[in-house]
């Protein structure tokens, strides 16, 4: 495979890492002359490690892991063929672009930081419905994993916007912060393995092929 194509992984192991140890160790945050504290993993958003004394290394890693993701996905853009291939791979980058503009733009700049969620999130899940299809003739496998991550995001998507509420997760209620924990691994676990996959030699891309046809014959 090409080697570039395991920065998409390495940049959402990265991203996952920041998350998981930023956010046991967070004492909370001030937003908009607000405190919010503690911080929690189930009400908060992620964007909250972003304020306070996380905040620099949560940016950090935003735009650390994102250029990581986007450079990751662009690097096996010759592997998409096809409008529909190249139209995947280019959206598919965006969860990358996204990161990047969230690390960027914290949430004291919350339009430009809700932009960066927006091109990060529904837009490569659109990709991976994209490649989903682009992959059927190939490998259903893979297709499968495009059209069902993507969807799946989608729907977390959806949840996450009807269950956070600014008011109710500044005083830890709800459980917005986890499902939008489990929107961001959703999407992350599914570009990272269409990419890497796509990536892989002719040869290999053809065993699996293969293997398909036979699991299903």
């Amino acid at each position: 495979m090409t080697r570039s194509a395991l920065l998409v992984p390495v940049g959402s192991g990265l991203f996952t890492l920041a998350w998981l140890v930023l956010g046991a160790v967070s004492p909370g945050y001030t937003l908009f002359g607000h405190t919010i504290a503690p911080y929690s993993w189930v009400s908060q958003p992620i964007s909250g490690l972003g304020l306070g004394v996380t905040g620099p290394w949560m940016n950090t890693a935003f735009v650390v892991s994102g250029v990581l993701v986007a450079v990751g996905v662009l690097s096996g853009a010759r592997s998409w063929h096809g409008r529909l291939g190249r139209a995947a791979c280019v959206l598919l980058a965006l969860l990358g672009v996204g990161m990047v503009v969230c690390g960027l733009f914290t949430l004291e700049s919350i339009m430009l930081h809700l932009l960066g969620f927006v091109i990060a999130v529904p837009l490569p899940a659109l990709g991976l419905v994209l490649a989903g299809v682009h992959l059927r003739g190939s490998s259903t496998r893979l297709s499968a994993v495009g059209i069902v991550g993507g969807l799946v995001t989608l729907v977390l998507f959806v949840v996450f916007q009807a269950t956070f509420d600014a008011s109710g997760a500044g005083g830890n209620e709800g459980v917005s912060g986890l499902v939008q924990r489990a929107l961001v691994l959703t999407v992350m676990a599914a570009v990272s393995v269409l990419v890497v996959a796509v990536s892989r030699p002719p040869a290999a891309a053809a065993g699996a092929t293969t293997a398909d046809r036979l699991s299903v014959g």
